[in-house]
Parts: C-alpha cells; sequence; structure tokens
C-alpha cells in the first residue's frame, strides 16, 4: 500500500502577504508555533519563510546580538535524561513538558541530545501511543513531527478515523494576505 502526500500533508497552511513585516511574520510563527510560512501575493504562493531564513537573513546581520546575552533567550529549568532512561519514558516526559529536545546528562556531563523525530523515527510504538493518547491535546509547536510520523504508521483497528484527520489538519486557517 502506497501512501500519497495529501494522506500526510497539513492543509490549512498559515500564510504571510508578501509585503508584510518580518514582525507580523515572527508574532504569527509564535502565535501559531510553527517554523515556517508560505509567502502569499494575490493569493498565490510565491515564496516560503522559515526559522532558518530569520536567522540567517536578520539575526546574524543583527547590531543588537553583539550585545545580548544568551542568558537573556536561552530557556532556563533545563530538563534532561540519564542514558539509561527507557525511550518511552523520554517520549512521555517530552509530551508533559511540551519539548522537542531532549539532553542526554549523566553525573553532570553532556553525552549528547535526543529530539522527537529521533525518537518517533526509531520507535513505532510511541507513534501508537500517540495516537492513542495525544487527540488534540498535543501542544502545536509538537503537532508537526507527531503528524507526519503518525499518519505514515497503519491505523490501529480500534482508532477513530475522525481524530486521525483532527491530528493531520490542526487548525483553522489564518492569514494575513487575504
Amino acid at each position: 500500500m502506497s501512501v500519497e502526500i495529501r494522506d500526510v500533508m497539513v492543509d490549512k497552511v498559515i500564510t504571510i502577504a508578501k509585503d508584510a513585516t518580518l514582525e507580523e511574520a515572527v508574532k504569527l510563527m509564535n502565535e501559531y508555533e510553527i517554523g515556517c510560512l508560505i509567502v502569499m501575493e494575490n493569493k498565490k504562493p510565491v515564496g516560503i519563510m522559515t526559522e532558518r531564513d530569520l536567522l540567517k537573513r536578520v539575526l546574524s546581520k543583527s547590531k543588537q546580538l553583539g550585545k545580548k546575552k544568551v542568558t537573556e533567550v536561552m530557556s532556563e529549568n533545563l530538563v534532561s535524561v540519564s542514558p539509561q532512561i527507557e525511550i518511552e519514558e523520554a517520549a512521555r516526559l517530552m509530551y508533559e513538558k511540551k519539548i522537542k529536545k531532549l539532553p542526554v546528562i549523566e553525573k553532570g556531563k553532556l553525552l549528547g541530545l535526543v529530539t522527537l523525530t529521533d525518537i518517533l523515527r526509531i520507535h513505532p510504538q510511541i507513534i501508537r501511543m500517540y495516537k492513542i493518547f495525544s487527540s488534540d491535546l498535543a501542544p502545536r509547536r509538537m503537532k508537526k513531527v507527531l503528524d507526519y510520523y503518525l499518519l505514515l504508521q497503519n491505523e490501529p483497528k480500534d482508532l477513530d478515523l475522525d481524530h486521525t484527520v483532527l491530528l493531520r489538519t490542526g487548525e483553522n486557517k489564518t492569514t494575513l494576505s487575504e
């Protein structure tokens, strides 16, 4: 059985007008906890703006960066795990804390980093667990990763298909281009 793009795509895409300000774009990205916006002109897609675009083309050239300290913008209260923790427990912790990246630390020494994508890629049972337990309560910033991996797996027989569609489609469309 093949999977078509239409079966895994998110169809409620957040867009922005080509002439919108970066401030408006950042507000939208923060509001919807997303990493990109499709840029529209005359109701047609003409580009994409990503977090990486902001880093490379705006932040890296900002004169303010030399004045700001990492401590001013970092997330505090670091959530981490030991290398012996089971994958299921790490995934549960990420879900509970609404995080996608988890440093692996032992005796105060940083050993590595595991991401939600890493876990979902190698551990299909967690995908099934999220299908059953996440419902529409999953944090939006985790949703794109969850949606992608959830929809590529076979559906459990007892899962309501409407629930899966809700996970895939997410929120209502909001644009600044209309």
